[in-house]
């Protein structure tokens, strides 16, 4: 479906002047219609939240494939940074689990509790950074963090649109990755499953760097090949 086509899908006849005009001065279509479709559920976006991508729709696919295999029923997950509510929501629709969602951001998180609302699931919504204002154990930890170099170059319609603080991160992108590493054993239950979205260029350096705490490290590719997501099953 082509930009266009989604303004005429989603917007009102008397609404698609103006929203070919935003989209030719550089808007995202996903923020002019206000919504997105993520693993078949539907979303609402705005400027406060990142657009959710096809890649963490697979990193959802992949998750409940290892959650599958390894872990059973009645799971608690915690999804870190959690946007638009995206991932928590996906897994609270497929799964039978309980799930926090943990964002920085009080406009991200008002988003993800309108998504909630609108799918329908009960999610605990948590304002903090990553892992500091948990205080229990859960059998999978989820995150699609920020991961952007802040001197990497990233196509100018995301630059200029979406949130910087949901992008760009500290020590070559890598820094949220390492921090949820390090102490993710004191969130962790004896059998658990870290599920992350990464750069396509950051796998061999976090399979490394996660081997320091984890010993079952595994870096998969996406459908066009590139590193794209990291499991650690403990």
């Amino acid at each position: 479906m082509t930009d266009i086509d989604y303004l005429k899908k989603y917007l009102e006849p008397s609404k698609l002047e103006e929203g070919i005009r935003r989209l030719e001065n550089g808007e995202p279509v996903q923020y002019i219609v206000g919504n997105v479709d993520f693993y078949g559920y539907n979303f609402i976006v705005n400027k406060n939240v990142l657009i959710p991508r096809f890649e963490t729709e697979e990193l959802v696919d992949r998750t409940i494939k290892y959650i599958k295999k390894y872990l059973s029923d009645n799971l608690d997950i915690v999804d870190l940074g959690t946007g638009s509510g995206c991932i928590a929501i996906t897994l609270k629709k497929e799964l039978n689990c309980n799930i926090d969602a943990v964002d920085i951001s009080k406009d991200a998180l008002n988003v993800a509790k309108e998504n909630s609302i609108k799918n329908n699931v009960d999610i605990n919504f948590i304002e903090g950074d990553m892992l500091k204002p948990l205080s229990k154990k859960y059998d999978v930890i989820i995150s699609n963090p920020p991961y952007i170099s802040y001197n990497e170059e990233i196509d100018e319609i995301v630059k200029n649109n979406e949130p910087h603080n949901a992008l760009y991160a500290e020590d070559e992108g890598l820094y949220y990755y390492k921090e949820i590493i390090k102490n993710a054993n004191n969130y962790l239950k004896e059998k658990a499953i870290i599920a992350f979205e990464i750069g396509y260029l950051q796998g061999p350096i976090l399979k490394e760097y996660a081997l320091n705490y984890f010993d079952n490290v595994i870096v998969e590719q996406d459908l066009s090949g590139k590193d794209r997501f990291l499991f650690i099953i403990k």
